[in-house]
């Protein structure tokens, strides 16, 4: 299979955190591919220049990193969406997989979800948290796997 994974990473991120473990990300990118048999994983992330040594670590893991530039908001919290380029790249790419792993709980990429849907390219929908995410997403699950199960896999030591 040629498949591709899709992952916002600061949703994974975060709903990771609140859960109270780390996510292993070379851990995370052998699971992909072990079990989704994913070729290629783009990893979408706002830039931050303080952390080129993580870029560089995931690169290494096998990821394809697609960056948004990011602002420093007033109160001090650094801001980038990565929807618009999570959706572009995945619609632009289409005819280069069989099928894609969409990696987010957010009801922002509903209309991305149920596009691929229709034209048959979802592999799956992987929730970080399912306690937590966007009820928009409910529609989809027949294709929802979640990452609470995993931590024991792929929990950072």
């Amino acid at each position: 299979m040629n498949n591709y994974a899709f992952i916002d990473s600061q949703n994974v991120n975060l709903s990771i955190k609140g859960m109270g473990w780390k996510l292993d990300f070379a851990k995370f990118r052998i699971y992909l591919k072990d079990k989704y048999d994913i070729t290629k994983a783009f990893l979408f992330i706002g830039y931050v220049p303080e952390f080129q040594n993580l870029y560089t670590d995931l690169q290494k893991y096998g990821y394809i990193i697609v960056f948004k530039p990011t602002l420093k908001l007033p109160n001090g919290k650094v801001k980038g969406n990565v929807d618009a380029e999570m959706v572009l790249t995945a619609v632009t790419e289409i005819n280069n997989y069989e099928k894609c792993l969409i990696v987010s709980a957010d009801g922002d990429f509903y209309c991305l979800i149920r596009y691929l849907a229709d034209k048959n390219k979802l592999l799956k929908l992987m929730i970080p948290d399912r306690n937590k995410y966007s009820s928009l997403l409910r529609k989809f699950s027949n294709y929802m796997v979640f990452m609470n199960d995993l931590r024991a896999k792929l929990e950072e030591k």
